[in-house]
């Protein structure tokens, strides 16, 4: 994709770089323009890259936080109570809105953000900002057409932007009005409050999409000193670190990000082959929450895809398998403890994370169902139980009952989604989609297919347990006709 503009701008931010005291990046490597392969910049190899090899050095007088910005210096009674509510003096967490962490370190990274953006030539992070995206793939993002792509996803439910608009609304435009003449330079337009906000989010799906967690002194002794993870307890400091951003991520990775006490390293975790792309681990994120948070999504992630089942459905499914009425679930759900009651349940693999090297092994198959959910059902079985004993006569005939309501759970879950499995496959393998609506297709195929191995491995457990439960009876002298009909697998 020819642009001298964004090769240029990729070029003079190298330069930058390079020009920190510490900063190193090796001469193997070196950043490509991959928008080609909607992969924006990334990091690729020129030559074979040996396993070990430090790639490049991050100084943290370059990384941009409270602590490197001029803005909690010049506006410190500011950041001093950033993290309190007005109205109680605590921490309000829940106004973090589309960034998804704890609001004092996004609100406090976001006004450094906007400050050093709107410094321009003045700031020191000029050349950054001129390689970071004005333009985002996360769902924050999207139209409500778009939206509709994803289905049944609960993820569309999870994007969070009327949160955002408070947060922005309450922490950060006040402060860009009551400072003007600290965030504007002399002679420079004020934005309005819209601008400001449009502003707002952009700095704020960038922090999402590429900030990392810098550990405090205080916390240079935990045991995980070597992790970059996102803040998601507000208790490390937050920043942009120039050049690890421009590492692309999947679930197959080959390289690693290191703490040190005055820099940053990333360093090869195998050999790197030339022309392959250097690529860094977010964790194990499914295609959902990978495409909410970062905007795209991956074949390597859907092995962590997950599914989200209501109570409100798995209700239903209760009613289908008892053959029951509204009135005695009812009755039933009063003998529960309706603090302990859960209202969703999430279907996952729970596979291992990649190896050191960064590969992973194994099947992408579902081995367990739902404990939580098998539990809270039990629960509600029992409670039944006890008001007729007649229904539920034993154990055994319970433990049938609560498979047959996972498993039809599992079924009107899949129900929800208008497309089959089989026509998102198509879909994919395709031209027919691109862009947003692919992406969106990968989300809901990824879970299809996961609700699908739910299915079959209820049904797998409810024909063992029949066989089983038949055999107790014969060899007990029961009536040998069988407990339940054997189901047939798809």
């Amino acid at each position: 994709m020819s642009d001298p503009g964004f090769e240029e701008r990729t070029a003079q931010f190298l330069t930058w770089f390079k020009a920190w005291p510490r900063a190193n990046f090796h001469a193997d490597i070196e950043i490509r323009d991959l928008r080609g392969d909607s992969r924006g910049r990334g990091i690729v190899a020129k030559s074979d890259i040996a396993e070990n090899t430090v790639l490049f050095t991050i100084p943290r007088d370059a990384i941009i936080n409270t602590q490197t910005s001029d803005l909690a210096k010049r506006i410190p009674d500011v950041f001093a109570t950033t993290v309190l509510d007005d109205a109680d003096g605590e921490a309000d967490d829940d106004d973090a809105g589309e960034t998804g962490g704890s609001s004092d370190n996004w609100v406090s990274l976001i006004l450094v953000m906007i400050y050093e953006y709107l410094q321009g030539d003045e700031s020191r992070w000029k050349r950054y900002f001129d390689v970071l995206p004005s333009k985002f793939d996360t769902l924050m993002w999207w139209s409500d057409k778009d939206l509709d792509w994803l289905q049944a996803s609960s993820i569309v439910t999870k994007i969070g932007k009327d949160d955002a608009d408070s947060m922005f609304r309450a922490k950060v435009l006040p402060v860009i009005e009551k400072n003007p003449d600290v965030f504007y330079p002399a002679g420079s337009r004020k934005l309005s409050d819209d601008e400001l906000m449009l502003l707002a989010h952009q700095i704020g799906s960038t922090i999402m999409a590429y900030a990392f967690d810098l550990e405090n002194d205080e916390e240079a002794d935990r045991e995980d000193e070597d992790e970059w993870v996102e803040d998601r307890e507000g208790k490390i400091l937050m920043g942009m670190v120039p050049m690890a951003d421009i590492l692309n991520a999947d679930a197959e990775f080959n390289a690693h990000v290191n703490h040190e006490e005055d820099s940053l390293t990333v360093t090869a975790i195998r050999p790197i082959a030339a022309g392959q792309e250097i690529l860094n681990y977010y964790g194990p994120l499914g295609n959902g929450e990978l495409l909410r948070r970062y905007g795209y999504t991956s074949v390597h992630h859907a092995r962590y895809d997950v599914v989200e089942l209501s109570w409100d459905l798995v209700i239903s499914a209760l009613k289908d398998a008892l053959a029951t009425d509204d009135a005695t679930l009812g009755r039933a759900m009063t003998e529960l403890d309706l603090e302990e009651v859960e209202e969703v349940f999430i279907i996952d693999r729970d596979l291992d994370e990649p190896d050191s090297r960064g590969e992973f092994h194994g099947r992408t198959i579902l081995r367990h169902l739902p404990e939580d959910l098998r539990e809270q059902i039990n629960a509600v079985l029992k409670a039944i139980r006890k008001m007729s004993p007649e229904s539920i006569p034993d154990k055994r005939r319970r433990d049938e009952l609560c498979l047959s309501a996972m498993r039809r759970a599992f079924e009107l879950k899949l129900a929800e989604y208008p497309t089959s499995s089989d026509e998102d496959a198509k879909l994919l393998s395709s031209s027919a989609v691109s862009g947003h609506a692919k992406m969106a297709v990968h989300v809901r195929y990824g879970e299809k297919i996961l609700l699908q191995q739910a299915i079959g491995l209820a049904t797998e457990k409810m024909n063992d347990l029949i066989e089983m439960n038949d055999l107790i009876a014969s060899a007990q002298g029961e009536d040998a006709q069988p407990s339940a009909k054997r189901i047939r697998t798809k």
